[in-house]
């Protein structure tokens, strides 16, 4: 019998921190009914991904997919740059009116 694997989580988030070495801290909001009052809350978690080529810079959004365990903490991957910063959107804008 085939035995199927469950499927790998994905998740959106902002890359917070990039000091590390291939890693980036990615902060990750999800909305969350109150159980009491109902409210609509965010709750936010920061999650370490490997980032191979070094590509992303703070406040760059990126998707992460579950991979296995690369060191201690680190157990997401990025999978592509969704958006860029702002400061880098300008910038691009910028380059297109020279």
């Amino acid at each position: 019998m085939d035995k199927q694997q469950p499927r790998k989580t994905i998740k959106v988030g902002v890359v917070v921190s990039a000091n590390a070495k291939k890693t980036v801290a990615v902060l990750v909001e999800r909305p969350v009914r109150h159980p009491l009052y109902k409210k609509i809350v965010k709750k936010k978690k920061k999650f370490l991904a490997h980032d191979e080529y070094e590509k992303c810079k703070v406040g760059d959004t990126v998707r992460i997919i579950e991979t296995r365990p690369i060191s201690k903490r680190k157990r997401w991957r990025v999978q592509e740059i969704v958006g860029l910063s702002p400061s880098d959107k300008e910038k691009e804008v910028e380059e297109k009116k020279e």
